[in-house]
């Protein structure tokens, strides 16, 4: 607008370029919002919200808060789901001429960020993109706070789980494809950021970045290669178009300054186990159920790692089990290691505790944003790495001697650091500066100057005092006067004649001298040229650890791993956990196997009840299990997956021995919860992830259900569950290793038609009309499912379980007559319309009429014919 004052022209120009962002405009002490952005900002940060004057064009809303708040307030900008551009001064405003030059400097998002308030120490922060070439998805993602950059293909089915198991805090996605992103993530674009329920930050880019030959030229030009065969992703075409969306917006929002970032890996997915959104939220392995967050899951009792990178690589490990043998065996014979040998092993423990977290400071150095303190940080967790490596010569398995071979020495990086970086300066004993004394001639004459100035001052004051007869006579200094002498009102009288006046005050007088202003001069330009040459020479030196970044950061990797294992090994020897024996056969032999996190929440001095498991293809697929709520079915099921996963992720396991045959899928359906928003029940999201698993599992998968079937009516439900146990059973594409917890005890006469279905049973005990649960899995059938009793300890009115008795007694007669009876409260108990005989016979009515005979198959025939059989026997 012509009228408006220049300073909002600069900013109208400044926010043209970014107009999705909340701009931080600074000015002078203060960083100011705008317009729309102050209405934001005000609202997010609880800042009052007021006007500025913008010359003839009226006035405009105002938010704002001081520059030394931005790293408090800007996360929480973040946090409420607004991408926030920080526009800074780029002079000194005393020597602008006109306006003061402003840019943004970077924009800050969910996925590009450096704040140490968004930032979790021990889990990763992916900015990740998705494109989209036919039914093949390149997927990438990288940490900007650690470098970690990686690339791959997917089939488009497989997106949703590589989405839930990397997790990454921002999508990229193509504008035009932006509904089909949508529908594969199952993601609502009107829900509310962060409220939703998938708690996915979209960002969608123009189109024309989604070019392959545009990607190639930003990676190689970042990489400084010209082809991208060195990283193994050249020929991944849609990959390479995805990681070169992410660059070119880590490009955008970081204005290039991204030095750390050495490399890209392919990352193939192949190599780990699936495990579907439903088995990880099951499983509960990085996140609870109830609450959503760490307690209560498997990472809550495995992370004993004591560095934040260890953390973050066994958070990794832990959501992307292996399935190569050999892989898995390198990591057990590391973690065995380091479990036979305790001593050796807390020591390197004491020297982990002092390592900082080298990754996300190197990328603080790479950006300009690490201070004295994270240099000398990583100084001394380089001097540790020394330590460490002639610790693990004390170890003689293969994979760490080559970790300990792989450690890199620095002495000449940490002797430069040490020749530069003043430590006492940080911890208050020395007040020299930041920089040593004697590391640049120049820095130690200034502060010669600044020192013996500061005496000349005090000296120039004893002197005066003396020359004047006024004792109280001071020195002072502020930014405005400067140096300057006070008088007090009641000495005036006795003031030189070489004195200058500059101030009256109420009590007193401030003077000058000519000889006080030039040592003045002296000793504000050393200050303002200590200040600019010390940041000068703390500037190459971070030039100077870049030249180091590849071995710090192959360092930091390997100081990673060995605090994952070593963590593995500090929790198998505490819990008393076994080293599993790993095999290509396709068998789970599991010799009294324990629940890894249950066993470690019970009340003190009350054991876990252990249980064995034995799967295998050919005589032990199936194992239908029965037994009462609250028995300890379902947790028996998650304990054997739970069990397989840490076989696999090369950990010990909380069993007396183990047998473990690789398994490349973990399928769960376990609980039940309904998905409201998207109008699905229970049931329906129960018959969601069954048929998830029908179309997924392999001969080498393990599944794991849990009462399928409940949400509907009691024979539609029986009718599923024995039609998908049929199915595993008798597919020859599948065959997968089975655990089927159910209360339909119908289910059990499968056992007597297919070979390789097995049942078993949760020991219980009845004692004066009461359950009590033995915990403990015997082969055989559960007589009760004492689903009254279980209802009693739950708190159920006397009258309504007497009652429930009374129905029992009647429907196992089969003599169950229309009668009703008042209870205690008043209330009337519905009775039902029809007998159980009549319910069958409707039943078999209607398996006979929905039996398709033109299209049956001699099998399918057999069994319905002996299902009709069945059904007339037990009527």
């Amino acid at each position: 607008m012509r009228n408006e004052t220049p300073l909002m022209r600069q900013y109208r120009k400044i926010k043209e370029k970014y107009p999705d962002t909340v701009l931080l405009f600074r000015m002078g002490d203060f960083f100011e919002t705008f317009e729309n952005d102050a209405i934001t900002t005000s609202k997010v940060l609880g800042i009052t919200l007021t006007k500025r004057s913008n010359g003839a064009a009226s006035e405009v809303p105002l938010a704002g808060f001081p520059h030394h708040a931005l790293d408090n307030y800007l996360p929480k900008l973040v946090k409420a789901g607004y991408r926030v551009a920080v526009c800074e001064q780029l002079e000194d405003p005393k020597y602008a001429k006109g306006i003061v030059k402003r840019d943004v400097i970077e924009v800050v998002t969910p996925g590009a960020t450096f704040s140490e308030k968004l930032l979790e120490h021990k889990s990763n922060n992916f900015l990740a993109c998705i494109f989209i070439k036919d039914n093949i998805c390149g997927f990438s993602f990288c940490d900007v706070s650690t470098g970690e950059f990686a690339t791959s293909e997917i089939h488009i089915k497989n997106l949703r789980e590589q989405i839930e198991l990397i997790k990454p805090s921002e999508i990229l996605i193509q504008k035009r494809e932006k509904d089909a992103v949508y529908k594969l993530l199952d993601f609502d674009p009107e829900a509310a950021f962060p409220e939703s329920k998938n708690k996915f930050f979209f960002t969608k880019v123009d189109d024309w970045v989604f070019n392959s030959d545009y990607a190639r030229e930003v990676l190689t030009n970042h990489f400084g290669t010209n082809t991208l065969k060195g990283f193994g992703i050249e020929e991944m075409n849609a990959g390479v178009i995805a990681a070169g969306c992410v660059m070119n917006y880590l490009n955008e929002t970081q204005k290039n300054n991204l030095p750390h970032i050495k490399k890209i890996y392919h990352y193939d997915y192949t190599d780990y186990i699936i495990l579907d959104p439903s088995t990880k939220r099951n499983l509960e392995i990085t996140s609870s159920i109830s609450e959503g967050g760490r307690e209560g899951t498997l990472i809550s009792i495995l992370d004993k790692s004591q560095t934040a990178m260890g953390g973050r690589l066994l958070k990794k490990w832990i959501s992307r089990p292996l399935k190569r043998r050999d892989q898995i065996e390198k990591r057990n014979t590391a973690v065995k290691d380091f479990y036979e040998n305790k001593s050796e092993r807390k020591k390197i423990i004491e020297d982990l505790k002092s390592i900082a977290d080298l990754e996300r400071i190197l990328s603080k150095i790479s950006t300009g944003r690490a201070v004295a303190r994270d240099i000398v940080q990583m100084k001394i967790s380089l001097k540790k790495i020394i330590e460490i490596k002639f610790k693990l010569a004390k170890f003689t398995s293969p994979s760490l001697s080559a970790l300990r071979n792989n450690l890199i020495v620095m002495n000449e990086l940490i002797i430069k650091i040490e020749q530069c970086v003043n430590e006492n300066f940080l911890t208050g004993i020395d007040t020299y500066g930041v920089i040593n004394k004697g590391y640049n001639k120049e820095l130690d004459e200034l502060k010669d100057i600044l020192i013996n100035g500061k005496t000349w001052i005090e000296n120039f004051q004893s002197r005066e005092r003396s020359r004047t007869g006024i004792n109280s006579l001071k020195v002072d200094f502020n930014k405005v006067f400067g140096y300057y002498i006070i008088i007090t009102k009641a000495n005036l009288d006795k003031t030189p004649q070489d004195y200058v006046r500059k101030q009256t005050l109420v009590n007193a007088e401030r003077f000058i001298t000519d000889e006080l202003k030039v040592y003045e001069e002296k000793i504000l330009n050393a200050e303002e040229k200590i200040e600019s040459l010390e940041k000068s020479i703390f500037a190459e030196l971070r030039e100077i650890i870049l030249g180091f970044a590849d071995p710090v950061q192959k360092n930091a990797g390997l100081v990673a791993a060995l605090d994952a294992l070593i963590s593995f090994a500090e929790v198998s020897e505490t819990y008393n956990y076994t080293l599993p024996e790993i095999n290509d056969t396709n068998e789970i032999e599991i010799i009294e196997g324990r629940h890894p996190v249950i066993e470690r929440l019970l009340p003190a001095g009350e054991k876990y009840i252990s249980n064995d498991t034995y799967l295998n293809p050919d005589e032990r697929q199936i194992l239908i299990i029965t037994g009462p709520n609250m028995s300890g079915k379902s947790s028996y099921l998650r304990q054997t997956g739970l069990i397989v996963l840490l076989a696999q992720i090369g950990c010990f396991v909380p069993a007396r021995s183990a047998k473990i045959g690789i398994v490349d899928k973990i399928f769960t359906r376990v609980g039940a919860s309904d998905n409201i928003a998207k109008g699905e029940s229970t049931f329906l999201v129960e018959m969601h992830e069954a048929a998830n698993i029908m179309n997924n599992a392999t001969s080498r998968s393990l599944i794991l259900l849990d009462e399928i079937g409940r949400g509907t009516s009691t024979y539609d439900g029986i009718s599923i569950a024995w039609a998908m146990t049929e199915y595993l059973h008798e597919n020859p594409n599948i065959r997968a290793k089975t655990l089927f917890a159910t209360h339909y005890h119908e289910l059990n006469a499968l056992a007597e038609i297919y070979p390789r279905i097995k049942n078993c049973r949760v020991e219980v005990k009845e004692y004066n009309d009461k359950v009590i649960f033995l915990r403990k899995i015997n082969e055989g059938t559960a007589d009760h499912s004492y689903g009254i009793q279980v209802a009693q300890m739950a708190g159920l009115p006397v009258s309504v379980t007497n009652r429930a008795k009374e129905i029992l007694r009647s429907l196992e007669d089969k003599d169950y007559k229309r009668k009703s009876k008042a209870t205690g409260d008043g209330f009337q108990i519905s009775m039902f319309e029809k007998t159980i005989t009549e319910f069958k016979d409707e039943q078999l009515r209607k398996l006979i009429e929905n039996a398709d005979v033109n299209n049956l198959t001699p099998l399918e025939a057999i069994n319905l014919l002996k299902k009709i059989k069945d059904d007339l026997g037990n009527k």
